[in-house]
């Protein structure tokens, strides 16, 4: 009897064969970055949109390499390494102005902010040269572990396939700004900005602006003007992260609390800043420049980098027609957000940063004052000045005490301790401002001086105490909204053998982008025609600058100044 055929192997046995072939090494080399990833998204990523948008950014970045490298475990690797620093970023950047990266960073990034970033963490640069040690010879197994080679053209074509799908999902549901205050979806907001980035780009560039119009400034400015009265030296104080904690029910205030935010007048009047919790340099265009951050749309977190050589426009150049010399002492690193260039462009003379002052890490307000006083006391004699004095020892954390030496006799109110170090700094900061005052009273007698304080922006945590019923998504609503409750600091005008002058431009409540005019309007200094137009423009809407007319105002001067070659390449 003949024997039954043999039905050869199963296929069960066929794929254990293969398996056993390839090597259950080379295997998990392809598979884990995929299993990573997955982990990653689950725990990054919170409802389906975003995860739909987290696996086809992870597409595009797999078929990416593998159209370059042909190697599906290698491509893996690298697409996981650049998601995970994504992720790291993302959460260092959360940490420090409560937002996460979007793709106008990576547009964005230059030299100087590398030179920065390694400037201000030293250890950073032999961290990310034992991290090229580490991976080099990691790519290099993975390389010659991988078993597979996948042609380059349907890998190509399935990058495009997956760009496509991002580009019509992210078209049909756009990012919402607001959501980049979220500590999450790091991956697929990254994506998704950078639809929504380029669109606005192709759309209106960097800034936006009116359409062609023939109205023209009166240009060219004269060289001098001719100010009624003896002018003053001007002084503004960036007073940082300082409002009026009272406008938050419960919190628990130190006596005599408030006098500190009041004019020589008596009068408490508010200022609008564009910025909540952290981005200092909105508010540094605001009132140096003149004009508003929110002009620039999704590109307003680079504000001051864009305007750099591009913005001819501001406070300091307006004194400077006006005979005034013009300083600014900077208490960080001038490479900061493109601080020292920036504030070159709108005229500052001299710019000494934090290196420049022999500050060691932050200092605190009086370091800066007393500075400043050895400073002006080297101005020649008959020459006004201008000069800036950006404080920053109320910055974040409040959670560890800040020179535990200074205010020996400080009592807490009883709030919990963040916000009592919060008040505690405050109280610090008025106790060295009075000092100040008396040392311009005590050094220059008889030098009239006017000087002008404004608080840059509310702390991260006011927003969970202004609205404490809000979960942290209504929140990002209402900032995204330009909620002038979340936007509220104060400006106070104060005065040294001087009487500021009266003007209907000194108004109880103005939007950042107003406090030159109303510094050139207390001084009695003549305006320039672009600040006479900004006044024309403040008293038609009532002290609000970008929302009047749905920014129709701002988009107008932009044009008169891009008219009148003041702004350029926007």
């Amino acid at each position: 009897m003949a024997s039954a055929p043999n039905p050869g192997p199963s296929a069960a046995t066929a794929v254990l064969a293969s398996v056993a072939a390839l090597g259950i090494w080379r295997l998990l080399a392809v598979a884990a970055p995929h299993l990573a990833a997955l982990a990653l998204m689950y725990q990054t990523e919170t409802d389906f949109g975003s995860r739909l948008s987290f696996a086809l950014a992870w597409g595009i970045l797999n078929f990416f390499w593998i159209t370059l490298l042909r190697r599906p475990a290698l491509s893996g690797a690298l697409s996981l390494t650049m998601v995970v620093v994504l992720v790291l970023l993302s959460r260092l950047k959360h940490d420090v102005v409560q937002m996460t990266v979007n793709f106008i960073d990576l547009m964005m990034i230059d030299r100087d902010t590398v030179a920065f970033l390694f400037t201000i963490f030293p250890n950073l640069r032999w961290s990310v040269i034992l991290a090229g040690f580490v991976t080099l010879p990691l790519m290099y197994a993975l390389w010659w572990l991988d078993p597979f080679r996948i042609r380059r053209l349907p890998a190509l074509a399935c990058k495009l396939a997956c760009l496509a799908a991002l580009v019509g999902y992210s078209l049909y549901h756009p990012d919402e700004a607001w959501r980049g205050y979220y500590d999450d979806g790091y991956l697929s907001k990254f994506f998704r900005s950078g639809v929504s980035s380029v669109s606005d780009f192709v759309q209106y560039g960097f800034m936006e602006s009116a359409a062609a119009t023939n109205e023209r400034l009166n240009m060219p400015l004269v060289d001098s003007c001719h100010p009624a009265g003896r002018r003053p030296n001007i002084i503004m104080i960036h007073d940082e992260s300082s409002f009026d904690i009272r406008a938050a029910r419960g919190i628990k205030v130190p006596q005599g609390y408030g006098s500190h935010f009041k004019s020589w007048d008596g009068k408490q009047r508010t200022f609008l800043a564009e910025s909540n919790g952290g981005p200092s340099w909105f508010t540094e265009y605001n009132v140096l420049a003149g004009l508003s951050s929110r002009s620039f749309g999704r590109f307003a977190y680079f504000v001051t980098r864009i305007a750099s050589n591009r913005v001819e426009r501001g406070l300091p150049l307006a004194l400077r027609r006006c005979g005034y010399d013009t300083m600014s002492l900077y208490p960080a690193h001038g490479g900061f957000m493109a601080a020292r260039s920036f504030q070159l462009t709108t005229g500052i003379e001299r710019f000494l940063d934090a290196k420049d002052l022999g500050a060691k890490d932050v200092e605190p307000d009086g370091f800066f004052y007393d500075k400043a006083l050895q400073l002006m006391g080297q101005q020649p004699p008959n020459k006004p000045l201008f000069t800036f004095i950006y404080l920053g020892a109320n910055h974040f954390p409040w959670e560890t005490r800040f020179r535990a030496d200074l205010l020996p006799n400080w009592r807490a109110p009883g709030n919990v301790p963040s916000i009592d170090e919060y008040l505690r700094r405050q109280a610090m900061s008025a106790e060295q401002y009075k000092a100040f005052v008396a040392g311009l009273k005590k050094t220059f007698p008889g030098e009239p001086f006017l000087i002008v304080r404004y608080g840059d922006h509310q702390p991260e945590f006011a927003p969970a105490i202004l609205e404490p019923g809000l979960d942290e998504g209504a929140l990002g609503k209402k900032l995204d909204a330009y909620d002038p409750r979340l936007y509220a600091t104060y400006y106070a005008i104060d005065a040294v053998n001087f009487e500021p002058v009266k003007s209907e431009a000194v108004m109880d409540t103005i939007d950042g982008p107003y406090l030159p005019l109303v510094i050139q309007e207390a001084a009695g200094i003549p305006l320039d025609p672009s600040f006479a137009e900004q006044k024309e423009i403040m008293l038609r809407c009532k002290g609000v600058f970008y929302s009047c007319k749905d920014g129709a105002e701002a988009r107008r001067l932009n044009r008169l100044l891009i008219n009148a070659g003041i702004i350029r390449g926007l």
